[in-house]
């Protein structure tokens, strides 16, 4: 419990730094950028693993990169929910998919050591 925790507070902490790096990403504070970093991992986790499911043979043959669109796909969901973060344009979403991407492998090369 205390690891998905950890991990919605790395999320939450990339999404409000992510400004500062990402020209195209807008969030109101930390308690925004919690609530978009709680709310992009539940997306994935639920709508995204079912999108995945569907489009298994697709990803399958693109090498993963389904997965990233989708991925992409639910920052833009996330987008349009939230009043607090936005967006715009599709690069933005795209590098903020990559760095949220990349702090999950972290997280992750980071408990198989603990």
């Amino acid at each position: 419990m205390m690891r998905f925790i950890i991990e919605f507070l790395l999320i939450g902490l990339a999404v409000l730094l992510s400004p500062k790096y990402i020209p195209g990403i807008e969030v109101d504070g930390f308690v925004s950028a919690v609530i978009a970093g709680v709310l992009i991992s539940f997306a994935n986790a639920t709508i995204g693993a079912i999108l995945r499911l569907f489009t298994f043979p697709l990803n399958l043959m693109t090498l993963g990169l389904m997965s990233f669109v989708i991925s992409v796909l639910m920052v833009l969901l996330v987008d349009y929910f939230m009043t607090s973060f936005n967006t715009s344009g599709f690069t933005a979403p795209v590098l903020l998919a990559a760095l949220l991407a990349v702090i999950k492998i972290i997280f992750g090369i980071a408990k198989k050591f603990s």
